[in-house]
């Protein structure tokens, strides 16, 4: 089922994939990445998928809260969280009739590779209207550091982790409105800025310890007081050379919350939107905090809309010299499938 929030495209894989090892929904994104990676490349590369797109796999759950699981991959990896993502997943779980539809508010729990995720729909006539979901606990590593950036000067950025590490730089102080013209050099901007702090420096969670290198950076425009506790402010996410988020991203507005509570400027239940380059927007809300170690952790929601686009089934024909099917007889199920061709695997 191929759904977007917000702009960002994520195709939900609801079957064909045989049971992974692994004992949670953790282990068995690790075992995709560790030794199956060609399901991933396969789904977002040529011919099947692109780059800018995102792949959902539900996977049987291992907490037994939870309805489902779910793997996230991306271009750059499996993130073991994503707003975006999320809301997408769980839109699928409804209209896919895994978890039947109610009217009215109705909750439920998945299961993503960082662990249970409480999901909160509203349903109108039949219609998944809204999605709100757990964000990650988010936290300041860094804030407000410079470093000199080849071909741009010095900048200022702060470091967040909200299920990933986000440099988050103020949009106006590099000369950007953040408007849909300027996607390509907001890119190579990122790009430049992101590289040159990998080069410096390396981040560690204090729990996860060592995430890899810095992935992300999040653009921030000016902040506009809509009524009292309540902003919206103009914003778009980098996530890989080349590629910048369609949505806001529901990690982008987490870091954003635990900036404005390192300096002080929210008050339980206030909310943030964040409004993307397509006018597009997620709600992040403020809901507590609590102390980790040196670290004010932010406790918030992420509240957007994801659309259907399309049902569909993926044929997979390894005689096609674009398609590499090494890695994929082992974790590719014949439950569910039309009969084979004579080329399917």
């Amino acid at each position: 089922m191929d759904t977007h929030a917000g702009g960002d495209v994520s195709r939900i894989v609801t079957g064909g994939i045989d049971i992974l090892p692994g004992a949670t929904v953790r282990e068995q994104m690790e075992y995709l990445r560790d030794d199956a990676d060609g399901l991933r490349r396969l789904l977002l590369e040529e011919p099947y998928g692109i780059p800018e797109m995102s792949v959902d796999l539900l996977v049987p759950p291992s907490h037994p809260e939870a309805v489902a699981g779910y793997i996230i991959m991306e271009v750059m990896g499996y993130p073991i969280y994503s707003g975006s993502n999320t809301l997408c997943t769980a839109t699928a779980v409804l209209e896919s009739g895994i978890v039947p539809k109610q009217e009215g508010i109705q909750r439920f729990k998945l299961e993503a590779p960082a662990g249970l995720v409480q999901i909160e729909a509203k349903v109108h006539n039949g219609v998944v209207e809204s999605v709100t979901c757990g964000g990650l606990p988010s936290y300041i590593d860094t804030y407000r550091d410079t470093i000199q950036v080849p071909g741009i000067g010095d900048v200022t950025y702060s470091i967040a982790y909200s299920g990933g590490f986000y440099a988050l730089v103020d949009a106006t102080e590099l000369g950007f409105k953040l408007t849909r013209d300027e996607e390509r050099a907001l890119s190579e901007c990122a790009y430049k800025i992101v590289e040159a702090i990998k080069a410096q420096r390396g981040f560690s969670h204090y729990t996860l310890g060592d995430v890899g290198p810095l992935p992300f950076l999040h653009f921030m425009g000016p902040e506009e007081q809509v009524t009292e506790g309540y902003i919206r402010s103009r914003s778009t996410t980098y996530v890989h050379p080349g590629v910048i988020c369609r949505s806001t991203t529901g990690t982008g507005t987490s870091a954003r919350l635990a900036l404005m509570n390192y300096e002080g400027r929210l008050k339980l239940g206030d909310k943030l939107e964040t409004v993307s380059l397509r006018e597009t927007g997620f709600i992040g809300t403020f809901i507590g905090t609590h102390q980790e170690g040196a670290y004010q952790v932010v406790e918030n929601t992420i509240t957007g809309r994801s659309y259907v686009l399309a049902h569909s089934d993926i044929v997979i024909n390894c005689d096609d010299p674009m398609v590499a099917c090494g890695e994929l007889h082992h974790i590719l199920s014949d439950r569910h499938q039309p009969a084979p061709l004579p080329s399917a695997p």
